[in-house]
């Protein structure tokens, strides 16, 4: 008797997960949190209207969702001035960059990203066995430069460009994505990954004609509008790219539970400006608890900060465990020389407190 007869491409690679959850940490801890400040959600919650809305769709869950997802689509494409055939939905940004890259890339294909980037993308590139060039970041940011160049290189499928970006907070202007778009090769795709771009700065996102066959962008319904349980994103772009999306996606992947509550959220715009107030107070008080215990704050474009501990990785991974012992979820940036900073999401006022409590304490345990 034997078992399944895996591809060879999936004997060659590791069995992982890239993010380690708060959830394991605290079985494997025996107890709870005080404070989930690592993931990046949104501890301020969701458009009370999107609950209702996902309450009453609780009534027919019995009922499939409307595989073709007319109303999101059709409202997200006049929130944005597009069409709807140029909006696709699925299950958060992850998945839909899952599906991108299935569409693009195989066996050797190139593909071209930052070294320490958001991981799940280079998660989805090994798994259909293409061959990932990174690029190092500049200082603190990714460097569009450098990206470009390494593209025309090696002759990119695509590449991964976040804005804002995790996990250093950063971001660049519109205008500097506009020159990385101009200066990719012939038949290059830029994967324009946009999740916090309702936390950044006006003047951050740029106007993309979404029918320029270059770009592709994504958002999503995690972090602004606190919904990140549910797994809802979006990506915009030129409809024959769009319409590909159907001949791999799971057609029933986002639920009518999930449907209801992205839409309502998405009317919310009340809400909305009540996280993002909320965000920037948070924002400036983990600068603050920061520089109280002598670190240093980076400049932030999200709903976290990333916190420089002033020396090497060996140093932030220690104060990340003494964190962890007192009860306070963070995380870290994976790359050197990021991996001297630690990244706090942003929280309310009781998360911040335990945060501003255990800090001293285990900068003193790390040494």
């Amino acid at each position: 008797m034997t078992g399944p007869r895996y591809t060879p491409l999936v004997e060659s690679l590791p069995s992982t997960v890239p993010f380690v959850g708060p959830e394991t940490q605290e079985r494997a801890r025996g107890r709870p949190f005080r404070a989930r400040l690592g993931a990046n959600e949104s501890l301020f919650g969701p458009s009370p209207r999107a609950v209702a809305a996902m309450a009453a769709a609780a009534a027919e869950v019995s009922l499939y969702g409307d595989p073709e997802i007319h109303a999101l689509r059709t409202a997200l494409a006049a929130h944005h001035g597009v069409a709807p055939a140029q909006v696709t939905v699925g299950e958060g940004i992850d998945g839909l960059l899952g599906n991108l890259v299935r569409l693009l890339v195989d066996e050797g294909a190139p593909v071209v990203t930052s070294e320490g980037a958001y991981p799940t993308f280079a998660f989805h590139v090994a798994g259909f066995g293409g061959r990932l060039h990174k690029v190092p970041y500049q200082g603190d940011h990714e460097d569009p430069e450098a990206l470009a160049a390494e593209a025309r290189r090696v002759g990119a499928r695509i590449v991964y460009f976040a804005n804002p970006d995790n996990p250093m907070g950063s971001h660049h202007p519109a205008a500097s994505v506009r020159a990385l778009i101009e200066a990719l090769p012939e038949g290059t795709l830029l994967a324009l990954d946009e999740a916090y771009v309702e936390l950044a700065p006006e003047g951050t996102a740029p106007e993309i004609d979404p029918e320029d066959p270059r770009v592709i962008r994504f958002r999503t319904f995690s972090k602004a509008y606190g919904m990140a349980g549910l797994r809802v994103g979006y990506a915009i772009g030129a409809r024959d790219l769009i319409r590909a999306f159907d001949k791999v996606r799971n057609h029933f992947g986002v639920g009518r539970i999930a449907q209801a509550g992205a839409l309502a959220a998405l009317e919310d715009r009340a809400w909305l400006a009540h996280v993002q107030a909320e965000v920037q107070a948070a924002r400036a008080e983990i600068g603050r608890i920061a520089e109280g215990c002598g670190l240093t704050p980076l400049p932030s474009a999200t709903n976290f900060v990333t916190i420089d501990c002033g020396r090497d990785g060996a140093f932030a991974r220690a104060v990340l465990t003494e964190l962890v012992a007192r009860d306070i979820f963070v995380r870290m940036p994976f790359v050197a020389p990021h991996d001297r900073c630690i990244r706090v999401s942003c929280g309310r006022a009781e998360e911040l407190r335990a945060f501003a409590e255990a800090l001293p304490l285990a900068l003193a345990a790390a040494g």
